[in-house]
């Protein structure tokens, strides 16, 4: 995030928050991050992207969502589309991670999610198409009043009304 973004865009890094996935008390983390997010005031921005199979900020598709800020297991698409951070191998990849929950996401003032390539595509046509699901998580983003969709060519290839 920080060679990709943070580097590249005017924002002091006091307004920059990662969860501490390493922490020694990763529930007491998620906790943490929570009260920080309302001590801040909530959050102006969230920039989210889009798993292959829906999920957003590491909230898997499930029969239920989790709310705040949490512990999760990551399906193995989402390990194998994180492979190449991890040297190509998705056995690297971390079988849990941290992620904040959807309320918290939601209840950020703006939303912009970017999705890019024909894998996302299907995915994409869901999330717009379709009735809000836990079992596509970005689907909740159509009940929030500010979200915006960022696609390229590939990802919008699906959509039945194309501009």
């Amino acid at each position: 995030m920080n060679r990709h973004l943070f580097d590249l865009v005017n924002l002091p890094r006091t307004r920059i928050h990662f969860l501490a996935g390493k922490a020694a008390n990763l529930e007491r983390a998620c906790s943490d991050y929570e009260r920080a997010i309302g001590r801040a005031g909530g959050i102006d921005l969230q920039i989210l992207g889009l798993g292959v199979n829906g999920h957003i900020g590491f909230n898997e598709p499930a029969r239920a969502l989790e709310a705040r800020t949490h512990r999760t297991r990551l399906r193995p698409a989402t390990r194998r589309a994180n492979a190449a951070l991890f040297g190509g191998r998705a056995s690297a990849v971390p079988r849990e991670a941290l992620s904040m929950g959807m309320a918290t996401i939601l209840q950020a003032r703006r939303i912009i999610l970017v999705a890019t390539g024909a894998a996302k595509a299907r995915c994409v046509a869901r999330m717009v198409e379709q009735r809000v699901t836990t079992r596509l998580p970005a689907s909740f983003l159509q009940l929030h009043r500010n979200a915006e969709v960022w696609l390229d060519e590939a990802a919008a290839a699906k959509l039945s009304s194309r501009p």
